[in-house]
């Protein structure tokens, strides 16, 4: 049986007891139907992982018992911020989760001139609340240690500015440049529009802040399919699989 993860926002020590907060609890007893006795992981973005058992389970609070600490890298050895249009229904959210199982270290949501979506302020702090859990989940899955940063949604010009990545890529599906012939880099960004796409002024502006075109194909990927893609390649050449290529 599968050992479940759960993360929590509290410091951790072993041989302390630790009294999960409301959303962990309710997973481990509730949906999981965990009780005293039980083993799990725990983290809590510290880079370390700590095995655990259910020392008590009420209907609403699981209080643990922190057994062992252990160290574990799984970060990518490649720093990749991913800068993305924000786009209608889940399609935003879908991103979020496997740009962190596929090892991301930023995310940042950019506004563009054709970004349709419009959020007060009551509702973006709503969905940055959804959009941090969601990360979280996708670190409980893939069973990351260290939650990749989430920035405040901003302009195009304002991430350009902000960017200090060794490399910068926009994609430009009517770009003809690849990745051949780079040298290992320590740190990307990946610029990639809503719906629909990037307009001609934001490619200009990105190539003028020394943004490297870059094209995946001659197919035109959907905004949630293409950076998948990227990032795949990216860890792929540079990343986590680049001692095996």
């Amino acid at each position: 049986m599968r050992v479940p993860r759960v993360y929590t926002t509290q410091n951790i020590q072993t041989g302390q007891e630790l009294a999960l907060e409301a959303g962990p609890s309710h997973h481990l007893i509730k949906v999981l139907r965990m009780s005293e006795g039980r083993e799990l992981l725990v983290f809590n973005g510290n880079g370390k992982e700590y095995s655990a058992v259910i020392h008590s389970a009420t209907k609403k609070v699981a209080t643990i018992t922190i057994n062992k600490e252990t160290d574990i890298a799984r970060q990518s050895p490649l720093d990749i911020e991913l800068a993305i249009g924000l786009s209608k229904g889940d399609r935003f959210e879908w991103v979020l989760q496997k740009a962190t199982e596929l090892g991301v270290t930023r995310i940042t949501p950019l506004l563009t001139e054709r970004t349709e979506i419009k959020l007060s302020s009551e509702r973006l702090e709503k969905k940055i609340t959804s959009w941090e859990n969601i990360i979280i989940g996708a670190c409980e899955q893939s069973q990351r240690n260290i939650l990749p940063a989430l920035s405040p949604p901003m302009h195009l010009s304002d991430f350009l500015s902000h960017s200090q990545a060794q490399l910068k890529f926009i994609l430009h599906h009517r770009s003809e440049a690849g990745l051949s012939d780079i040298k290992k880099p320590d740190s990307v960004a990946l610029i990639i529009g809503p719906e629909g796409g990037l307009s001609e002024t934001e490619i200009d502006l990105a190539l003028k802040h020394s943004c490297s075109p870059l094209t995946l194909g001659p197919r035109v990927m959907r905004t949630e399919t293409a950076p998948i893609a990227a990032l795949s390649v990216f860890q792929y050449l540079w990343g986590d699989l680049a001692d095996f290529t």
